[in-house]
């Protein structure tokens, strides 16, 4: 059966790829914005939406991390997505017409080198697909995108050249979310995503990541984020290796929760294989 897929921005968006590569022959929906996607799935409009979390380049999406505390939602599935920046013009243009190119400020920093040696001037949008389509509309031989091969194929827009970013490792970290659990196999390599907040005693943080330690149990991220309107106060976003089913990490939670305000599981999901691509 097929499903629908929330994803932010235009269609041709790296989120968009991501959608297609991660779960191809489904529908996918664009969204203004990545608190469109949470009301999208809450509401039941779309099945699932497609959310980056952190890029290998640029670091941490800091809205993703919010949303995902104000709103009750499940992590059902991750995906990493090689970035590769295309340079876009129109149908018929030349790498030597170029005198401008527009995409957004991350993009346009991803392939700085490329764009210093050509001596162009950057102007920054709010989305590397939202460019390409920009770019279509002005028909000017002398601009051109920075985005997605997608681009070229949904838009009509020629390939100048590709791969043009600074580093060819670079990669976007994406999660699916859903408004219900859907605890994999223990028995499969899997991720779990907890969401806590420490008690107000010394070395709480110290404590809680211990259990793991003890453990075994590997922590593929640690993120501290602001609560709402509580000054100095951080709550905070764990990643590790395995499923709360099996006997070290259940010694591994019943700990942290003794040092724990809050603690939340945001999902336990099978882990992607390609994120070393």
């Amino acid at each position: 059966m097929q499903k629908t897929i929330a994803f932010q921005g235009v269609h041709g968006a790296y989120s968009e790829q991501a959608c297609r590569e991660k779960m191809p022959g489904n529908l996918y929906v664009p969204c203004k914005t990545f608190e469109d996607i949470f009301q999208q799935v809450e509401e039941g409009v779309v099945d699932l939406g497609m959310l980056p979390v952190e890029n290998s380049v640029a670091g941490v999406v800091s809205d993703s991390y919010d949303l995902l505390a104000r709103h009750n939602l499940f992590i059902v599935g991750e995906h990493y997505q090689r970035v590769r920046h295309c340079l876009l013009g129109i149908r018929g243009s030349q790498l030597e017409q170029i005198r401008t190119v527009y995409s957004h400020p991350q993009a346009l920093a991803q392939c700085h080198a490329f764009i210093k040696k050509h001596g162009w001037e950057r102007y920054s949008v709010y989305d590397t697909a939202g460019a390409a389509v920009d770019l279509l509309k002005r028909g000017n031989p002398t601009e051109a995108a920075l985005a997605s091969a997608l681009c070229a194929e949904l838009y009509q827009l020629d390939i100048l050249q590709q791969d043009i970013q600074d580093s060819h490792l670079n990669t976007t970290r994406f999660l699916l979310i859903a408004r219900e659990s859907a605890h994999p196999p223990a028995a499969l390599p899997c991720k779990t995503s907890l969401l806590f907040e420490v008690r107000n005693i010394p070395a709480a943080l110290y404590k809680c990541l211990g259990g793991f330690a003890t453990n075994g149990i590997n922590l593929t991220r640690l993120e501290s984020r602001p609560l709402p309107g509580r000054h100095w106060s951080y709550h905070f976003y764990l990643d590790f290796q395995g499923h709360p089913e099996e006997p070290d990490c259940q010694l591994a939670m019943e700990e942290i929760s003794f040092f724990t305000d809050s603690l939340k599981i945001l999902g336990c999901y099978p882990e992607a294989s390609n994120h070393m691509e």
